[in-house]
């Protein structure tokens, strides 16, 4: 399991080094560390570590060190891992179609973020849509690919995926 963590320690020599061996302790690996002198509150330091511990066990008991550390956990959550695809419509489409479009869609994936971008010539009722998604798994990536090919076949729309 991936997280997340911001730790507060004091702004003592070794404190640093004190507040992430503890992630050792617990068979953790980490991944990446901020540690960001200029955000202090009550003397003490912020940290910002992401590490992978095996499960929800090893987190509890590296809670429990941190807090025997003095250290203060502020926040801390899973990290989970996002897939993105881009595609390209092209055709004779507007933004209506396309809000239409990723509603539809929405019911059966899960969509993390969605960016949209259009493109159109002047005098011409044909339009470029660039439509880049973040969903959670493959699984959603897959249902979204076959969503998009089907739907733009039916309508007659360029489908080009992943530019």
């Amino acid at each position: 399991m991936m997280v997340n963590a911001e730790l507060y320690v004091r702004d003592l020599p070794g404190q640093l080094v004190g507040s992430l061996e503890p992630i050792s302790m617990v068979d953790g690996n980490i991944v990446g560390v901020v540690h960001d002198r200029e955000q202090m509150v009550n003397q003490r330091i912020c940290i910002n570590v992401t590490f992978k511990v095996n499960g929800s066990e090893d987190l509890q008991n590296l809670r429990k060190i941190w807090k025997s550390k003095d250290v203060i956990i502020a926040k801390m959550g899973s990290v989970y891992n996002t897939y993105s695809m881009e595609y390209l419509l092209m055709g004779n489409l507007n933004a209506t179609y396309v809000d239409n479009l990723l509603k539809i869609s929405s019911k059966t994936v899960s969509m993390e973020s969605v960016s949209i971008s259009y493109s159109s010539r002047e005098g011409s009722n044909d339009r470029t849509v660039m439509i880049t998604v973040e969903v959670r798994t493959k699984d959603d990536l897959d249902k979204l690919d076959s969503f998009f090919s089907e739907r733009c076949e039916k309508d007659s729309l360029t489908y080009i995926r992943g530019l």
